[in-house]
């Protein structure tokens, strides 16, 4: 199972927002730049975004987005479900409209497709932004202390 560029690209922008909230409102041209994406598929990840009410915008000279509530409130599943759609490895057993199938009460693989989904459930509604915020800073610290530079937004390629 694997994330498309929607899932992974837009964790990475909502925790660039995370990690600069404290700046006010982010240009998308700025974490494009940060997270090296194309401001123009920020701006159709942000679109969707926005109608979750994960991201806010902002009008004007000043303006740009800000996060839809605070980093301990947002839940990476919230993300990638929004940008993704159902996390479910199989049709059989999604978390929204399952597919009806004549052979579900013998069928042993539907049973590990529901621990497949229940168990990436799992995992991503524990994850806050703030957690990754605080994991981030943590990162940071250990590197200070070995005497490495670190910028506060990390780019990655995942």
């Amino acid at each position: 199972m694997k994330l498309s560029t929607r899932g992974r690209y837009g964790l990475r922008a909502m925790f660039d927002l995370a990690l600069n909230q404290s700046h006010g409102p982010i240009p998308l041209n700025e974490i494009a730049r940060r997270q090296n994406i194309s401001e123009a598929y920020l701006e159709q990840l942000f679109a969707s975004m926005r109608k979750a009410g994960l991201v806010k915008s902002v009008r004007g000279a000043h303006g740009g987005y800000l996060l839809g509530a605070s980093p301990d409130k947002i839940y990476i599943g919230q993300i990638l479900r929004t940008l993704e759609g159902n996390i479910a490895p199989a049709d059989c057993v999604s978390e929204d409209d399952a597919a009806e199938c004549s052979g579900a009460d013998a069928c042993v693989t539907r049973i590990v497709w529901e621990r497949i989904r229940d168990s990436i459930s799992q995992v991503i509604d524990s994850i806050t932004l703030q957690d990754m915020v605080q994991e981030q800073k943590l990162i940071n610290h250990r590197k200070y202390k070995v005497g490495l530079e670190y910028k506060d937004t990390v780019q990655c390629n995942s």
